[in-house]
């Protein structure tokens, strides 16, 4: 580990192309904590067969698509360690130790677990995968012997039951794992072209690699201001669909040119999609172009993901050999 930094671990699930929201929510936060911290990131494509068990296929190809946007977005594989979750078969047996001494109320009473079971119910999650879901996310956390777990909000239940693990294990076996801390994400608001939550299933987002020619016609048509029917009537940036990218990709001076355009209706809806659209071209476009130097070396993934997965597995097996040791499972 690191003398000087402290460590940090966080993954994503493989479930399809990145957009708008995930750099914004996520990845964003990433590429600055890897000048800070001793990052590892991984790809969960086990995480992901816990909702898309019944037609895996997908994942296969999501795991490099998934590491490109990575890349492309910003993220340095000289500064943090990118790897896949399933090269890493000591997350998994770490997650069976783990499993022994967690009281399945803990499991249950996970408020995520119950949102999400009503959130997906197109899909069949009554599986022991999915209600211990947390147990293999506490794993992929303490295999790393982190002191910090970037999260949002809403995932400090996840959190804090990977720490109540960490100290079961402590108090039965003797003080060894961390009982890792919160590093609060604000989250950056990013709405779908429809003013939902931005989700490839809403079909309302906007991809990290599509080209600008199929992102200037959802930008067109993107929902504003929906009290403001002419160019005459003012308008409300606070209620615009619009506005909140502005915020993420336009300079302080011209969200203020939006906004007085906007208020004092000296603006249309479509001249401010048009400035929106010039500032998301230039944002996007060393995106494209990092991802395209991807596609033309598809051995330089790889070698990326080769290269974190030796690393990352070193590190997960001397973990798991101390608590095999605590656990008197070395004969």
């Amino acid at each position: 580990m690191s003398a000087t930094r402290q460590r940090i671990v966080s993954g994503m699930r493989p479930t399809g192309p990145l957009h708008l929201g995930h750099y914004f929510g996520v990845l964003k936060n990433w590429i600055e904590l890897q000048d800070e911290y001793e990052c590892f990131y991984f790809v969960a494509d086990w995480h992901a067969l816990t909702s898309e068990y019944s037609d895996p296929s997908r994942i296969k190809s999501f795991v490099p698509e998934l590491v490109k946007d990575w890349i492309a977005a910003g993220l340095d594989p000289d500064k943090c360690i990118i790897f896949q979750q399933s090269e890493n078969k000591h997350h998994a047996e770490l997650h069976l130790l783990l499993s022994m001494i967690t009281p399945l109320g803990w499991l249950e009473r996970n408020p995520t677990y119950k949102e999400l079971k009503q959130e997906l119910v197109a899909k069949d999650l009554n599986t022991l995968g999915f209600l211990g879901y947390p147990v293999l996310q506490a794993a992929d956390i303490l295999s790393y012997l982190p002191q910090v777990v970037p999260v949002g909000q809403d995932q400090l239940p996840h959190l804090e039951l990977t720490r109540e693990i960490a100290r079961r294990f402590n108090h039965l076996y003797g003080q060894f794992l961390p009982e890792p801390q919160a590093k609060l994400t604000e989250a950056a608001k990013c709405p779908g072209l429809d003013g939902r939550k931005m989700s490839k299933s809403y079909g309302n987002a906007i991809g990290l690699g599509e080209p600008m020619d199929e992102v200037k016609p959802k930008v067109m048509s993107m929902l504003t201001d929906t009290n403001r029917k002419r160019k005459s009537d003012p308008g409300d940036p606070e209620v615009c669909n619009l506005f909140p990218y502005h915020e993420l990709m336009s300079s302080h001076e011209q969200q203020a040119e939006v906004r007085e355009g906007c208020t004092q209706a000296t603006w249309g809806c479509v001249d401010c999609k048009k400035m929106l659209l010039q500032n998301m071209e230039t944002f996007l476009e060393p995106l494209h172009t990092r991802r395209k130097a991807l596609d033309a070396d598809p051995d330089m993934l790889w070698d990326i993901l080769r290269r974190g997965n030796e690393r990352a597995i070193a590190e997960a097996e001397t973990t798991l050999t101390v608590v095999k040791e605590r656990m008197h499972m070395v004969f």
